[in-house]
């Protein structure tokens, strides 16, 4: 009895058509599994992509060292196509700086903006155009579509200038003067300043 237990099988012995249909399954099985893995991946790699088909590709950034802090600003760049810039706004509306995605401001220290302290971090920038044309720069806890005047983190005035030549795509710059950080929005032949310090 243990010697027919322990014999090996016979090569050339008859193989039942069931053990045939279920080495048959176990290969689909595998198969199928390998496509589903494929397939898995190809999800994975499209969501990845989706902020990119979301926001865009075309995003800027600019950073700059001032004193001791390390900040940047990140923001979409929309191109002029013709229009003017100072006509899109109306008295009392904010402005994102900027297109799809919202435009942000990252310190790793805490930053005075006007006497306002604002926290390390990251906040989102707006403008707001006043009555008789007047212009600040908002911190905010919240996007232009959301905004309410409990989102504001901080404002300050920003200058208007106009420059000798059109910027046909919105270009933010971010620059150290004098201890100060000094945010420039180029749009057309209009200049927005506002400007910064390192909290102390």
């Amino acid at each position: 009895m243990s010697t027919l237990l322990n014999e090996e099988k016979d090569p050339g012995a008859h193989v039942a058509p069931g053990e045939i249909i279920e080495e048959k399954e176990i290969q689909i099985m595998k198969k199928l599994s390998r496509l589903t893995f494929n397939l898995i991946g190809a999800a994975l790699l499209m969501l990845a992509a989706l902020p990119s088909l979301v926001y865009g590709q075309d995003r800027g950034e600019t950073k700059a060292t001032i004193g001791k802090a390390n900040a940047s600003i990140e923001y979409g760049r929309p191109f002029l196509k013709g229009r003017d810039p100072l006509k899109m706004m109306k008295p009392g509306s904010v402005w994102r700086m900027g297109s799809n995605a919202p435009t942000t401001i990252t310190s790793d220290v805490d930053l005075d903006f006007g006497g306002t302290r604002v926290p390390k971090g990251k906040h989102i920038l707006l403008a707001r155009l006043a009555e008789g044309g007047k212009w600040s720069l908002l911190v905010s806890s919240k996007n232009a579509f959301q905004y309410e005047p409990g989102a504001k983190l901080a404002e300050v005035p920003m200058e208007l200038r106009e420059g000798k030549e059109s910027v046909e795509q919105l270009t933010i710059t971010l620059a150290e003067q004098e201890g100060r950080g000094v945010i420039e929005v180029s749009w057309g032949t209009s200049r927005l300043v506002a400007s910064f310090a390192p909290a102390k």
